[in-house]
């Protein structure tokens, strides 16, 4: 079963949080963030994923530390999740329309972390979420499910679009990515012979 189980205990947050790759996109998110919970339950979703997470952070400071450590323990889950990452397809992309919105998501799950994250977020908050927070949880993500990720709004001037449109797009490639393929279901997909 590619499933994980994270807990990340530092002096910031503390979270627990359970994935399931090859679930039915059931979720139970409480983060203390709202905004946060309404996308990682869209993320689920989208993706199909089997998503726990609590988060008991310092958000009376500001939402940053759990919303990055949140994206951190995420990626965690990913590379304990894949293991070996043998018979994965590794490669996924996605253009998701959302009303005036366009975002495009392509993603290599490669060992090598990268974002390139190149959205233009008109406003500085969507409700109390700052909306800068949201390439903060791409980062911590990449970092630690060690892929590269690109995330591209071509189109949209919604700043909640633009995010839930990176989210339900990032899901949605990463879903085909990691999907198994029947016909190299015992190879790793590299000359290298390791991801």
């Amino acid at each position: 079963m590619r499933t994980s189980e994270i807990v990340r205990d530092t002096a910031e947050t503390k979270i627990r949080l359970k994935l399931d790759l090859d679930g039915t996109g059931k979720s139970n998110i409480a983060t203390g963030v709202g905004f946060l919970d309404h996308m990682l339950t869209l993320f689920a979703r989208h993706g199909r994923f089997d998503l726990d997470v609590t988060c008991d952070g310092d958000t009376y400071v500001d939402f940053h530390h759990t919303t990055e450590d949140i994206g951190i323990a995420l990626g965690m889950a990913f590379t304990e999740a894949l293991g070996e990452k043998r018979g994965i397809v590794r490669y996924g992309s996605t253009i998701l329309p959302m009303d005036e919105t366009l975002i495009l998501s392509a993603v290599d799950i490669s060992g090598r972390s990268f974002l390139a994250y190149d959205c233009d977020i008109p406003t500085q908050k969507v409700g109390d979420f700052d909306t800068e927070l949201a390439e903060e949880f791409w980062y911590g993500f990449t970092r630690k499910a060690e892929l590269t990720l690109h995330i591209k709004q071509l189109a949209g001037t919604n700043s909640h679009h633009i995010i839930e449109g990176t989210f339900k797009s990032v899901a949605r490639t990463l879903k085909d990515a990691v999907a198994i393929d029947p016909a190299f279901a015992d190879e790793i997909p590299s000359t290298k012979g390791v991801l």
